[in-house]
């Protein structure tokens, strides 16, 4: 059965997943790039095994519009097309969760940005169909990622520990897990802590 994962969340040892001051320049806000360093400097066999499960087996993503972009409000005359370029790394569809209607972003490479404002229920199940039987991956940042899971609608969760600490920042535990859900298990990388978060119950 398709679950909707959320994989590779770079986290601080202090609970955060991006540093303060987010801006479109410093989109990771204050020492933020150092929670993904990992990924970009020469991942061991461990590391890179967790990476690779970003897209195997997944048709479809769900993001915030945080993540999308740093455009707040009405989205104005201003037309972003995300962080990535012209070519950005899902190859699938991708759903955007907003409070603000937005005509679909077609990119190359096989990525359409489409704009939900239904909340992630709608999201999930547009993406459900997207993706054709195959999984659903969740992106951030983390109040997405902590709607999905207050709501019980996120399967699985997998947090990179680094060993960073950043003092402030955007958290996604700010309070217990919802009833049922647990640490399911942990294995140390090369660089980080991979702790996988996912239903017991």
């Amino acid at each position: 059965m398709p679950q909707l994962k959320a994989f590779n969340i770079s986290m601080s040892v202090d609970g955060f997943m991006a540093g303060p001051g987010q801006t479109q320049e410093d989109p990771l806000g204050a020492d933020g790039e150092s929670l993904h360093e990992w990924v970009f400097d020469s991942p061991g066999p461990v590391d890179s095994r967790y990476l690779a499960q970003r897209t195997q087996g997944v048709g479809a993503t769900i993001m915030g519009r945080n993540m999308y972009g740093p455009v707040r409000g009405e989205w104005g005359e201003e037309m972003w097309r995300g962080w990535w370029g012209e070519d950005p790394p899902y190859h699938h569809p991708t759903f955007v969760l907003t409070h603000h209607p937005h005509e679909p972003v077609e990119m190359d490479g096989g990525t359409t940005f489409y704009f939900v404002t239904d909340g992630p229920a709608a999201a999930l199940e547009l993406a459900f169909d997207a993706a054709g039987g195959a999984d659903v991956a969740l992106g951030g940042g983390a109040s997405t990622i902590r709607q999905f899971l207050d709501a019980r609608l996120l399967d699985e969760l997998n947090v990179a520990i680094a060993p960073v600490l950043l003092g402030a920042g955007e958290r996604i535990f700010d309070g217990p897990l919802p009833a049922g859900y647990g640490v399911v298990s942990s294995e140390p990388g090369e660089a980080v802590l991979h702790v996988v978060i996912g239903r017991t119950s």
